[in-house]
């Protein structure tokens, strides 16, 4: 089967025409700039290690979805004769709300739900929506699957998704924990669940660390806690977003600053995290440049970044009753040495051991990193988030 993955965002387009039994990936790229100047086109195709890179205006994500079409079944780098060869397209949707527990096949129905948890997604719901609008009219006929990024994160108990606010906060308004990232932490935590022999029972961290970061808590394969709320704001610092901090402050600042409802809400989500430390930039690497150069503000942006996934850890591991494996994922986990030895580091407690030699050196695919004694597993586990969506979009057609 081939199944096209589709990630739609408000202005960009990420792709990938996958064999979800296999884990071929035929083709994959990228278009960013829809409807801004200077649209961009990226197309790939590992197995001939051939690449595209081009300009060309993309007024509508169905222009851009049309060049994606258009380079797959070309004669001379195309990867298929005729969209007739696309099994299924496979959508990552972003919020499910309490709606969706589970991806699903996409009907009138399913769109009209996903239109219905806009508010809790104004920038992500909407685009996705566009995304399969457009996959429908360019290839009528086809399934369209839906995964969301929340739906994973749905088995986690009350205890754990509720806020402490008037309770019809959460009948009428729907307000309480989400989650976010679902289909890497359910990637991860099954990895790593094979890894150990897939046991009856399991007690699993999983730390995305990237641009935007979060962890969960993974007991028997299951979500039972997770670091973003109703939306990717809460959690842990991020590289523009501020994560965990009182309420109260956000009053503060917008009352004594000034700032109209959206000037903060900009302040929170792209003018805190590493970019408001630091200063300089929300990129981790030029964060850890700054560290090793003895930039002061550099090396506190680290210090509380690293601080904080250790207490979400600790929280973790509480909330299970102890823990069996540490994973790493995202841009960051995968390849920040120095930041996983950190968070390690006075976890011996919990029976944590970290191979320091073995983590300094980068390779590529799931990578042991505990020591032999160590009572607790640590691994990278690369996420495959397009994967899953395959895989899922596969079951859903093929109803196994």
């Amino acid at each position: 089967m081939k199944v096209l993955v589709i990630n739609c965002g408000s202005s960009s387009l990420k792709y990938q025409l996958i064999n979800p039994d296999s884990k071929e990936v035929f083709a994959k790229g990228l278009c960013e700039r829809i409807g801004i100047e200077g649209s961009k086109f990226e197309y790939e195709v590992p197995a001939k290690d051939f690449e595209i890179k081009l300009q060309s205006p993309m007024p509508t994500h169905q222009e851009a979805l049309k060049l994606v079409v258009d380079n797959l079944v070309d004669k001379e780098h195309g990867v298929i004769a005729s969209v007739e060869e696309v099994d299924a397209i496979g959508h990552r949707v972003v919020h499910g709300g309490e709606t969706f527990a589970s991806s699903v096949l996409i009907t009138e129905e399913v769109m009209k739900a996903i239109e219905d948890n806009n508010d809790l997604a104004p920038l992500h719901n909407p685009a996705n929506l566009m995304g399969i609008h457009t996959c429908m009219k360019l290839m009528p006929g086809k399934p369209n699957v839906a995964v969301f990024d929340t739906a994973f994160h749905q088995t986690m108990p009350a205890k754990s998704f509720m806020y402490p606010l008037p309770y019809e906060d959460y009948t009428e308004l729907k307000v309480r924990k989400y989650g976010f990232h679902g289909t890497s932490h359910l990637y991860v935590s099954q990895t790593m669940r094979e890894i150990m022999g897939n046991p009856e029972h399991s007690k699993i961290i999983v730390c995305h660390l990237g641009n935007g970061s979060s962890m969960s808590a993974v007991l028997d394969g299951k979500s039972v806690d997770t670091s973003m709320g109703l939306t990717p704001l809460q959690g842990l610092m991020m590289g523009t977003r501020c994560g965990d901090i009182d309420p109260a402050a956000v009053m503060f600042i917008k009352d004594k600053r000034g700032l109209s409802d959206k000037e903060i809400d900009n302040r929170l989500n792209k003018q805190s995290g590493f970019l408001g430390i630091f200063g300089k930039s929300s990129d981790c690497r030029d964060v850890e440049d700054g560290v090793a150069a003895g930039d002061e503000r550099a090396i506190l942006a680290d210090d509380m970044f690293c601080y904080r996934i250790k207490s979400y850890i600790g929280a973790y591991a509480a909330a299970m009753g102890g823990v069996d494996a540490i994973c790493f994922a995202g841009g960051i986990g995968e390849n920040a040495a120095g930041i996983r030895e950190k968070v390690l580091e006075g976890l011996e407690f919990l029976g944590v051991k970290l191979d320091k030699e073995v983590n300094s050196v980068r390779k590529k695919g799931n990578v042991k990193l505990s020591a032999e004694d160590s009572k607790v597993l640590v691994y990278k586990i690369p996420t495959n988030e397009e994967l899953v969506i395959a895989r899922d979009t596969f079951a859903i057609v093929s109803g196994k």
